[in-house]
């Protein structure tokens, strides 16, 4: 078994690799290669805090593997300097349920949310991407600066916003971009938009936006969060990671059907069907899509799976007899 730490997670899983797992993996899910019970989360009342548990099995007899993903969610971090979200990916092999690998979620997490958000824009966006903004200065939104650059065309301009301004600068000088003072100037001409922010309230207006723009919604993984706001979501087309996540897990779904913004019907496609072909995806450069990322644990099992074979290849992290 092998064990990697967020140092050996961040050598052995570059961004456009995992990209291209992620892809892989979605095509996957949708072509039925997966099984995906939804996450249980374990919160206490009253308390900020809480646990997640994401497992997956993979079906295919020959790379048959499970995957548990077990994270602390703890939304104070950002003061203290750490990741909100900490904890491990466990990966078993899938006939004798013998454990081969254990991967920091934090650092993993951080690299395939950014890598599946690149897909997504990848295959959502307008065909002329000049701007990108990034509305948030945490772990992730440094990590869609890294993928975002995968997919996007190399002159595209990228403008960070955040609500405490230096933290945004800070970020900016370090990805080598831009920064604006509040978020409404950050998406003054943007052709794609990431919210990977903590809040539960909304955080933009729909008249903010440039026509057409392709917009990526990650900060918000809970029934109760938004970053969203009801007439922002009814006027996007919706593409999901997974429709049966959305309908019970995203808040800009939920709640903009419950204000009766939306039918049920509102979500276009998965993504997975869109890689599949099974769905057009963005019909014409006048259209406003939104990705609504949950993160999903066969995201979880394919990245982790990718980072344990390059450490195996390049004698990365530590091998120990179970």
């Amino acid at each position: 078994m092998r064990i990697l730490t967020h140092d050996d997670v961040v050598r052995a899983l570059p961004m456009a690799e995992c990209v291209a797992a992620m892809e892989r993996a979605l095509i996957d899910l949708t072509e039925g290669a997966y099984y995906l019970p939804l996450r249980l989360k374990a919160r206490p009342e009253g308390q900020p805090n809480r646990m997640g548990f994401m497992p997956a099995l993979r079906l295919a007899p020959e790379r048959r593997l499970w995957a548990l993903k077990e994270i602390c969610v703890t939304p104070g971090n950002g003061s203290r300097g750490l990741d909100p979200h900490q904890g491990m990916v466990i990966l078993h092999d899938g006939n004798d349920g013998r454990p081969i690998g254990i991967v920091d979620a934090s650092s993993l997490t951080a690299i395939r949310t950014a890598a599946v958000t690149a897909v997504a824009t990848k295959y959502l966006s307008p065909k002329t991407v000049k701007k990108v903004a990034i509305i948030g200065a945490g772990v992730q939104a440094g990590a869609h600066v890294d993928a975002l650059r995968c997919v996007v065309p190399g002159e595209a301009k990228f403008v960070v916003a955040n609500r405490t301004v230096e933290r945004a600068r800070e970020l900016a000088e370090q990805k080598n971009c831009a920064w604006a003072p509040d978020i409404r100037n950050a998406l003054t001409d943007a052709d794609v938009v990431c919210t990977v922010t903590g809040s539960y309230e909304p955080i933009l207006k729909l008249e903010w936006l440039k026509s057409g723009c392709h917009l990526n919604a990650v900060g918000s993984s809970l029934a109760a969060a938004r970053e969203l706001d009801g007439p922002t979501v009814k006027a996007g087309s919706l593409f999901v990671d997974r429709r049966e996540s959305a309908v019970n897990e995203s808040g800009e779904y939920l709640f903009a059907l419950v204000e009766k913004y939306i039918g049920q019907d509102h979500i276009r496609a998965e993504l997975g069907d869109v890689l599949t072909k099974r769905h057009p995806g963005r019909t014409g450069d006048g259209e406003f899509t939104i990705f609504k990322s949950l993160g999903l644990a066969v995201e979880d099992l394919a990245a982790a799976e990718l980072a344990i074979a390059n450490a195996e290849r390049l004698d990365i992290g530590t091998a120990i007899k179970w």
